[in-house]
This record gives structure tokens, C-alpha cells and sequence, in this order.
């Protein structure tokens, strides 16, 4: 993938989108050929940390036991206490998944998490996880890196289609921000891709709002 392929695409973009009213969000769509998602080997399942954040930060639930609840109220957007899981009935939780982006866990009670959110998170695919480094020591001395990495982390996972999707930036960021986050999705999905670059059929992005543009690959 030639990054100039991807700044000319961005150039497109923008030239034949209409200009809206409120900061769209440009979307990265991958179009996937010659996999079959039904097996678990071959689905897509994968956290990537882009170089600059995607724009608007995404909300983070944190659940902690005692030893972390400060620094987690100072830092996220909702704590949840371990004491406090049992009056989360289901309803709630859906709301909570509906709410927040991501989840992050204290290790030393991930079992007590998983008991109490896990049936409605894990289908959502929600529930924290180690790979994003959702999943903390209770003894940690900062857990602003951690809301700073997930400000940049997208998780792209296959679902009923051979394709995924994700925001990767907003309109008002330079181009070469835009490319930056485009080019590193890319090298990290064709490492995973049985055949690499060969299991990829289309690469799109697109406004929130409007036609999508096809990014066209380097042939040279």
C-alpha cells in the first residue's frame, strides 16, 4: 500500500463530499475475499494502537476494587465498584454497553466481572481484554496511559459479513493523520490475512454521511 494512494483517496473524499453541519467521522471499511468468518481461525479479531487519536475520545468504564477506585474516578468516565456489581440487573448493563466504548478490569477480580457482566458483554464483545491492555494490576501508577493508548486502540473483528469497519479519524484532522492511521490498519490486518494482502478485496473510506471512495493499491 502506496501512502500517496492513500492521500490522494483522502483528497477525493473530501472534494466530493458535501460539507455538513457538524464534524463527520471518516470510516475505514476492508472488504475480505477468499476467508471463510464461520471458522474461528479464520475470523478477524484484532486491537490496533493508530498513531493519533480518531477525534472524539471514547467513554471508559472502569471495574476496581478498593485499591484503584481514586485514580479510576479520576481518570475515567464511570467506576464501578466490585461491592456495587450485584445491583446492575441486566437492563443496566445493556445500557452500560450501549454507553462506553470500552472496559477495563482490576486482574484480581476479572472472575467476579466475568459472573456478573459477562453474559451480556462477552456477546457484545465487550468485555475487557488483556490483548488491549483492558486488564490492569491492581497496583498500577497510572492509569492515564492506559486511557491514552485506548484513545487511539480500534478493534476490527469480522462479524456476519467478510468485511470490517471502524472509525479512524474525524474531518477536521490533516490528511496525512488520516493516512497515517489508514496505513498502520493496513499493515496490521495483511500480517494476520492467511494470504495477506491477496484476502483483501476492496479498501474503502467514507464520511459519516455520503458516497464511500475506493483507496486503489500500488500496482508498482
Amino acid at each position: 500500500m502506496n501512502k500517496n494512494i492513500i492521500l490522494n483517496s483522502i483528497k477525493k473524499l473530501r472534494e466530493t463530499s458535501k460539507k455538513r453541519n457538524f464534524t463527520q467521522t471518516i470510516d475505514l471499511i476492508i472488504n475480505l475475499k477468499g476467508l471463510d468468518i464461520k471458522k474461528p481461525d479464520e475470523k478477524i479479531d484484532l486491537y490496533i494502537a493508530l498513531p493519533h487519536k480518531k477525534g472524539k475520545e471514547p467513554k471508559i468504564c472502569a471495574f476496581v476494587d478498593n485499591e484503584l477506585s481514586k485514580q479510576s474516578n479520576e481518570t475515567f468516565d464511570k467506576t464501578i465498584l466490585k461491592e456495587d456489581f450485584s445491583k446492575y440487573s441486566k437492563v443496566a448493563i445493556k445500557k452500560l454497553a450501549k454507553e462506553f466504548k470500552f472496559f477495563i478490569a482490576q486482574a484480581n477480580i476479572m472472575p467476579q466481572v466475568a459472573q456478573n457482566f459477562g453474559k451480556i458483554l462477552g456477546p457484545k464483545q465487550k468485555m475487557p481484554n488483556p490483548k488491549a491492555g483492558q486488564i490492569v494490576p491492581p497496583t498500577i501508577p497510572n492509569l492515564q496511559s492506559i486511557k491514552e493508548k485506548l484513545s487511539k486502540t480500534v478493534h476490527l473483528i469480522t462479524r456476519n459479513e467478510a468485511l470490517v469497519r471502524t472509525a479512524i479519524g474525524t474531518e477536521n484532522m490533516k490528511d496525512e493523520e488520516i493516512a497515517d492511521n489508514i496505513f498502520s490498519i493496513y499493515n496490521a490486518i495483511i500480517h494476520i490475512l492467511p494470504q495477506e494482502k491477496n484476502n483483501i478485496k476492496s479498501i474503502l473510506i467514507k464520511f459519516t454521511m455520503g458516497p464511500s471512495v475506493e483507496i486503489g493499491e500500488d500496482k508498482k
